[in-house]
């Protein structure tokens, strides 16, 4: 299993940077200061151990919005004694960065695509394989299961805690130039997650895949350096990529779960207690994320429409499926036991 390491003179500097036991540490800018609403007034009383989550989206963002309820809740359940500050807008930066940090117990929480963990964590590859789950409740049937557990659950080989599945809807591919047939994808370039089987799925659909960090797509985008790529609807909204990328189609090729983590060195270094705080808490919060994620949603479809985007609907998927069947074989055998549980959450 692939592990990352930031080693050298960057290693000390975050580590000395690390605030998990920062009872003296000061919230910065964007940070989360909710309050809670509970009898023993925890915001009344000063923190005795005080954390970070950093999260790429801004902040009203509906995975953001799951990290303050989080953070709100281990507040709440802890009597005030713990503090998460979440930091969204990649402000403690880029994802597989922060990935990294967290991985050394420099950031204690992340909120991250699980196609970004894919390389760290082999096992999470596999929601990015395409058009393997039918719809939304056949996915959280299977994130629900024990076999969606057992995948958090083996996050800790590459030291990470998995505390929680945030939904993160279907990706869609969208372009500066028209498409509407899969045939139009053929030579673009697609920006997509740093990970090996989406680069196998672009090609397999005749485009040419340009790994890239989140933020840098923008830019990309407008000055040519790719032609499209691929996200879900609230992403393409608050990232103003339907400003330069005019044309959307509605494949719907993946279903990338979010996970909620937490570095394996600090959740070590917690009482038993507080590691049952954090880990109720993170499932508590689940509902309440995919609330607010159906809400966002709406709301970034009806803006993307307003904006007079091209929106083409895939009637007949099966093209589609049988394009990137290769992809899908070259790793069956890898996630034999996975996709077999997948095709079982169907029943």
């Amino acid at each position: 299993m692939k592990k990352r390491w930031v080693t050298g003179s960057v290693a000390v500097m975050l580590l000395a940077g690390s605030v998990l036991t920062g009872c003296g540490s000061q919230p910065a800018a964007g940070g989360n200061n909710q309050g809670s609403t509970s009898s023993a007034k925890p915001e009344d009383k000063k923190p005795t151990l005080t954390m970070r989550l950093a999260d790429t989206h801004p902040p009203d963002y509906p995975t953001v919005l799951g990290d303050k309820k989080f953070a709100e809740l281990v507040n709440q359940k802890s009597n005030g004694r713990i503090k998460i500050d979440v930091f969204p807008s990649s402000q403690l930066g880029e994802e597989k960065a922060v990935v990294e940090q967290v991985q050394l117990g420099a950031i204690e929480f992340t909120r991250v695509s699980t196609g970004v963990v894919a390389d760290f964590s082999k096992a999470m590859g596999v929601f990015s394989l395409p058009y393997i789950f039918d719809n939304e409740e056949h996915e959280w049937k299977f994130l629900n299961s024990a076999e969606g557990n057992k995948l958090l659950d083996g996050l800790s080989a590459s030291r990470f805690t998995g505390l929680a599945y945030y939904d993160s809807g279907a990706r869609h591919f969208y372009s500066c130039k028209p498409i509407t047939q899969i045939s139009d994808l053929k030579g673009q370039k697609i920006r997509v997650i740093q990970n090996k089987i989406n680069i196998d799925l672009i090609s397999a659909l005749g485009a040419s895949a340009t790994p890239m960090p989140y933020g840098d797509v923008f830019s990309s985008l407008q000055t040519g350096v790719i032609d499209a790529a691929e996200n879900n609807w609230p992403s393409y909204d608050t990232s103003n990529h339907y400003t330069v990328a005019k044309n959307m189609i509605l494949d719907g090729h993946q279903r990338v779960p979010e996970v909620l983590m937490m570095s394996k060195v600090a959740f070590d270094k917690l009482s038993d207690e507080d590691k049952k705080i954090v880990k109720q808490a993170a499932q508590e919060s689940v509902q309440y994320q995919r609330d607010e994620w159906k809400k966002f949603e709406k709301k970034s479809e009806e803006k993307i429409l307003a904006a007079g985007v091209t929106i083409t609907e895939v009637k007949d998927v099966k093209p589609w499926q049988d394009a990137v069947k290769p992809t899908i074989d070259k790793y069956r055998a890898e996630y034999k036991d996975v996709l077999d549980a997948i095709d079982k959450a169907r029943k």
